[in-house]
């Protein structure tokens, strides 16, 4: 019969890969740093690979070792969820959730359906609008919670900071509108962050600017620079192919843009997509 991996041995395998040393792995896990020690070499055996390169300084994963990582964190959280399932309070009702595009093409799929399996009975009501319409409704009780975007890194926000990430200039490749005068920006309507920080980094620097299209969603910023009509203030994470980050000189840097997590009522249901928000950015940003 084929042996199975077991769970207690998986999740030392991964506090030892993520801590990089048995003795703080012994730490998160309970044991002693022999026990796990001998977990390991059960589970070398078990598998007929070295998982762990060990020197002086550290505990290096070896290329099998990042192999069964990646497997062993999925089974782990697959666990998780099964176990969710059934001794988790059982949950029934409605929650609105709003968004901005640029999150949602990102973060909510995978969200959603991992939640959805957790709470089948749970609906979840998405509105994707600007943050400030859906901050506006959260205060108003129309949504339950919502995710928006924030300024600069240091700067007081209600609602908790769940994702950090550059803001840069973004442009068709091989495009013109960065080489006009003035020149022309896509941004968003009056109230956007990004359109704060871009206007606020174009004028410090002394670079004449025109706002050649304004817009509500990012995806119509996506298709100016398509269109080469003009550069725009852009998430990082959102330049693809054929737009480029801009790295021109006379182009100034504009710094972090932040998305906060802000709730209404606080309840059994809020709470847990609460949850799965913030997990779901935290192994985004991993």
């Amino acid at each position: 019969m084929q042996q199975l991996l077991d769970n207690d041995v998986l999740k030392s395998f991964v506090a030892i890969a993520e801590h990089g040393s048995f003795t703080r792995a012994a730490r998160q896990v309970h044991r002693t740093p022999s026990a796990i020690s001998m977990q390991i070499k059960r589970l070398e055996e078990t598998v007929g690979k070295t998982l762990f390169v060990r020197d002086s300084k550290q505990v290096r994963l070896t290329a099998d070792g990042e192999i069964l990582l990646s497997y062993g964190r999925r089974l782990l959280k697959l666990n998780e969820e099964a176990m969710q399932q059934f001794l988790s309070p059982a949950l029934e009702g409605r929650v609105g959730f709003g968004t901005s595009d640029d999150v949602g093409t990102r973060i909510l799929p995978r969200l959603l359906a991992q939640f959805s399996r957790s709470y089948p009975a749970v609906q979840v009501d998405v509105v994707v609008g600007s943050s400030r319409t859906n901050f506006q409704k959260v205060n108003y009780g129309d949504l339950d919670m919502a995710l928006v975007v924030v300024g600069n890194e240091g700067q007081q926000t209600r609602g908790e900071i769940v994702h950090s990430e550059p803001l840069v200039w973004a442009g068709l490749e091989g495009g013109i509108a960065l080489h006009q005068s003035p020149l022309p920006v896509a941004l968003a309507y009056q109230g956007c962050v990004w359109r704060w920080m871009a206007m606020e980094s174009l004028d410090k620097a002394n670079i004449p600017y025109r706002v050649a299209y304004t817009c509500e969603h990012s995806s119509g910023q996506e298709a100016a620079m398509l269109a080469d009509f003009a550069v725009a203030p852009f998430p990082l994470g959102l330049v693809r192919p054929p737009l480029r980050k801009l790295g021109d000189d006379r182009l100034p840097e504009m710094g972090n843009y932040q998305i906060a997590l802000v709730r209404g009522k606080a309840n059994p249901i809020n709470d847990a997509l609460a949850a799965f928000v913030k997990e779901a950015f935290a192994n985004f940003n991993a």
